[in-house]
C-alpha cells in the first residue's frame, strides 16, 4: 500500500469501462519444435481475453464477444475470440502440432477427446488483482484454476491416473493476465485507490506469483507466463489518455514496465525453487512495441487504430454490426481498440516461439 495517485482525467472514464476491459497483447511463448506434440501432448490456459476462446459467450457479462464482426476471418464466424480470426492459444497449438484450435473450457459441446489435447479457462477481463473478474463478472482465477481441478478429474476417469498424470506433467501451461488490472481497475474504475502504482504492481505480482504455485502444485511443470504489453499504446489507452494526438498514455506504460520487473524476478525465483519445473517470463512488451512503433518493418500499415469502426474506442458490445470493419484487415495491428488482429498475433507468437521455445520445453 502506499500514495494515492491523483488521478487522470475522469471524462472518459464510461467509455473507457468498456474499453478498457480485455486486454492486451500478450501472446505466447512456448515453443517449439514443430514435433513437440510427441512430448507436449496438450496445451493449458488461463488468463484474459487473449487466450479467451469462448468462455465468456453464456456469462452476464459485456465482456463478450460473439457476435459479428468479430471472427470475420474465423471458419465459422464469431466464436467469443476477440479478434478478426485465430487468437495466441490456437496458433500456439497448431505451431506446436497439437490441435488447430484451443476450445473453451465452458463450451457445453465439449467432447471428452477435446479435453486431452487440453483447453483455455481464460476469461475475458480477468486479472492478476481478485477483485478484477468481480468488476466485469467473469471468471477470476482463483475459480480457474478450480475447473483446473475438475478438468483433471475429468481427464483421470477418461484415460485412467497414470495417462492423466503423463498429460498432465507434460502438457504446456500459458497464463496471460494483467493488463485489465492496470488499464481499467487500477486507472479507469479507481478501485484500488488506495494503492499507488508501486503498492499495485506488488499485489499483481505477489498475486501472479502464487498462481504459478498453485498449478504447480497440481502438476503444471513446463510453465510460461506473459508479461504486461505497452498497455498505453492500445488504440483506446491513446484516446483516453494520449490528448489530442493520440500519443501513448505513458502512465499505463511505466505501470506495465514496473510490473513487468517485478513479476519477472518472481518467476525467475520459482525457477529455482520449485522442482523439476521450467518456470519461464515471456516478455511481449518489447516485441509488440517494436510492431506498434515501427510496423511497415512487419508488414502494417496502421498500429494507432483499430480495424473495427473508428478503430479508436470500439470493443467487446462496442464493436458490432453497426460498426463494420475496414476493408483491409491485414494493413492494421490491432483489430478492434484493444486486441491485435490474427495476422499479428502469428508475427507475435513466430518470434516468442523461436526465443523462448528452448526454456520451455527444453
Amino acid at each position: 500500500m502506499g500514495r494515492p495517485l491523483s488521478a487522470p482525467s475522469s471524462s472518459l472514464a464510461p467509455l473507457l469501462f468498456l474499453t478498457a476491459l480485455l486486454i492486451s497483447v500478450a501472446v505466447s511463448g512456448a515453443a517449439a519444435s514443430r514435433a513437440t506434440n510427441a512430448t507436449v501432448p496438450a496445451i493449458l490456459i488461463f488468463g484474459d481475453s487473449i487466450m479467451d476462446t469462448g468462455n465468456n459467450n453464456n456469462l452476464a457479462t459485456i465482456i463478450k464477444c460473439n457476435f459479428q464482426p468479430y471472427g470475420v476471418d474465423f471458419n465459422g464466424g464469431p466464436t467469443g475470440r476477440f479478434c478478426d480470426g485465430k487468437i495466441p492459444s490456437d496458433i500456439i497449438a497448431e505451431q506446436l502440432g497439437i490441435k488447430g484450435s484451443v476450445p473453451p473450457y465452458l463450451d457445453p459441446s465439449l467432447q471428452p477427446k477435446d479435453l486431452l489435447t487440453g483447453v483455455t479457462f481464460a476469461s475475458g477481463g480477468a486479472g492478476f488483482d481478485p477483485i478484477t473478474a468481480k468488476l466485469v463478472a467473469v471468471v477470476s482465477l482463483s475459480q480457474q484454476l478450480q475447473y483446473f481441478q475438475e478438468y483433471i478429474a475429468k481427464v483421470k476417469s477418461i484415460v485412467g491416473e497414470e495417462r492423466a498424470n503423463f498429460i498432465i506433467g507434460n502438457a504446456l501451461y500459458l497464463v496471460v493476465a494483467g493488463s485489465d488490472d492496470i488499464a481499467n481497475t487500477y486507472f479507469t474504475l479507481r478501485a484500488r485507490s488506495n494503492y499507488d502504482i508501486p503498492g499495485y504492481t506488488d499485489l499483481m505480482s505477489d498475486s501472479a506469483s502464487n498462481f504459478v504455485q498453485e498449478i504447480y502444485k497440481l502438476g503444471a511443470r513446463k510453465i510460461g507466463v506473459f508479461s504486461a504489453p505497452p498497455i498505453g499504446c492500445v488504440p483506446s489507452q491513446r484516446t483516453a489518455g494520449g490528448g489530442p494526438m493520440r500519443v501513448c498514455a505513458d502512465n499505463s506504460n511505466q505501470a506495465a514496465i514496473l510490473f513487468n520487473s517485478k513479476l519477472k524476478s518472481k518467476l525467475d525465483s520459482l525457477h529455482q525453487m520449485l522442482p523439476n519445473s521450467r518456470v519461464v517470463y515471456i516478455d511481449v512488451y518489447s516485441p509488440l512495441l517494436q510492431i506498434i512503433q515501427t510496423p511497415t518493418k512487419y508488414g502494417f500499415e496502421i498500429s494507432e487504430k483499430g480495424c473495427c469502426g473508428t478503430g479508436a474506442v470500439e470493443v467487446a458490445i462496442l464493436c458490432n454490426k453497426f460498426t463494420p470493419p475496414c476493408p483491409n484487415v491485414n494493413a492494421h495491428v490491432f483489430w478492434d481498440s484493444y486486441h491485435p488482429t490474427e495476422k499479428t498475433y502469428r508475427v507475435l507468437v513466430t518470434e516468442l516461439l523461436d526465443k523462448y521455445s528452448r526454456d520451455l520445453l527444453g
